[in-house]
């Protein structure tokens, strides 16, 4: 009896788990959303926010999870050339526009909990007035940086041999005819993604600090009811921000890592591009089951508690995850 690969028969199950979770999650909290602004006629600016975010995590699972799943499973995809430029296109930016969404959402929150006296203030006015600018030049910048990629995606190899400095996507390929331009977009990229990890980190770090001098004022002032159910929820909202950056940087670092060898190498093992990329789909179907189970107005539109509940009129509370 010929020795079973445990690779091969686990990783198509692994990747369908993701496809399975994270679509109809991210569908789940877009639904949220328009139930939200169909019944509220606007949305908060960390509720816009989180919806673009979901939406690019919903297209990452699309464009990369549903052909990476079929292909495990031994579907042969006929793609052409410009399918696959496309698909390459797609994936390279709405992965990179949740990266950067989420080092907005963290920004924001950031901003908004500092206290008057911060020099972050003056930004608690200017985020949401130019929301939709910034969102827009997200979506514009990382379209345009992800055409050096797409433009080396192809569907077939030539008599079906692996050329050096090639990005395998299994079922679309992106050939580069030197080592500078592979190394160098490779790179490009990595340094491009890091800005924005480096930056969320930071305003990690900073909630967490305003949090820990919010919990030892709390312990010697007593406030009002209002006060505290604020002071709850606000904690609790800067809380799943945190929690949804400390679990991105940790992927995107187990990423960065594999990426690094990835260009490095001529060749590169199959098993560690399907690390590689299980850890770079797994954040879009964790994000979503981080925001349902934290965000009070997600779980009210999904009716997950019965009846409807009225929350905290606060937005950065409400509508923050």
């Amino acid at each position: 009896m010929p020795p079973v690969d445990t690779r091969a028969a686990i990783r198509p199950y692994a990747f369908l788990l993701l496809t399975v979770i994270g679509i109809p999650s991210n569908l789940a909290v877009c639904f949220a959303f328009l139930r939200a602004l169909r019944n509220d006629r606007r949305l908060l600016t960390a509720d816009i926010i989180l919806c673009h975010l979901t939406f690019s995590n919903l297209m990452l699972g699309c464009t990369r999870g549903i052909p990476q799943t079929l292909h495990t499973f031994g579907y042969k995809l006929k793609f052409t050339d410009l399918d696959c430029k496309l698909i390459i296109l797609s994936f390279r930016s709405f992965r990179g526009l949740s990266i950067s969404l989420t080092c907005l959402l963290s920004t924001y929150q950031a901003v908004v909990i500092s206290p008057a006296s911060s020099k972050l203030d003056t930004l608690k006015s200017q985020i949401p007035r130019f929301l939709t600018l910034t969102v827009t030049l997200l979506y514009v910048f990382y379209f345009v940086s992800g055409i050096s990629t797409s433009i080396h995606g192809v569907a077939n190899l030539v008599n079906n041999t692996m050329p050096p400095y090639t990005f395998n996507f299994e079922f679309c390929y992106a050939t580069f005819y030197t080592f500078t331009a592979f190394f160098g977009i490779g790179m490009a990229v990595m340094m491009r993604d890091l800005v924005f990890i480096v930056l969320m980190t930071i305003m990690s770090g900073y909630i967490l600090l305003l949090l820990y001098r919010h919990s030892k004022k709390v312990k010697s002032i007593r406030s009002s009811d209002r006060a505290q159910l604020g002071a709850r929820a606000e904690v609790k909202a800067s809380r799943a921000v945190v929690t949804l950056v400390t679990i991105y940087v940790v992927f995107f670092g187990i990423d960065c890592v594999m990426w690094l060898y990835s260009i490095s190498v001529v060749w590169v093992e199959p098993l560690i591009s399907d690390i590689r990329m299980y850890f770079t789909m797994l954040y879009s179907s964790v994000c979503p089951i981080v925001i349902i189970a934290t965000n009070p107005k997600v779980q009210a539109k999904l009716r997950v508690y019965m009846p409807e509940r009225r929350t905290h009129s606060v937005e950065t509370l409400s509508s923050t995850v």
